[in-house]
């Protein structure tokens, strides 16, 4: 049986998620990207990532400043090294990334979904 912690927070998360967060999830949500069927929020192992494809295996992140403390920047490491030993591909991006340049981001997304085999 899975641990419900996970599933709870993620929903917690989903709540509150940032004004990047809902821009990109406004772009990403209903098949509306390429026809590819994103998850927000979503629990993989003992992570909660922002937005997966399970299909395509590839993770969206949006970093707010917090990100650049080193503490966080080291957290951040570790858990990008995880995802991707488990086959994920990691994308990060910045708040101000998706809050200005929302198009900018969608065509990194596609380079890196291009990118992969």
């Amino acid at each position: 049986m899975r641990d419900p912690k996970p599933i709870k927070l993620a929903r917690t998360l989903r709540k509150k998620e940032s004004d990047a967060e809902r821009k990109l999830w406004s772009k990403l949500r209903s098949r509306q990207f390429i026809n590819l069927k994103f998850r927000r929020q979503h629990p993989i192992g003992k992570y909660i990532v922002d937005f997966v494809s399970l299909e395509k295996k590839i993770v969206i992140e949006i970093d707010g400043s917090q990100h650049m403390e080193p503490h966080n920047s080291e957290n951040d490491r570790q858990r990008t090294a995880w995802l991707e030993s488990k086959g994920y591909r990691v994308i990060r991006f910045w708040n101000t990334d998706v809050l200005l340049n929302i198009e900018g981001v969608g065509l990194k997304i596609l380079e890196q979904l291009d990118a992969m085999p």
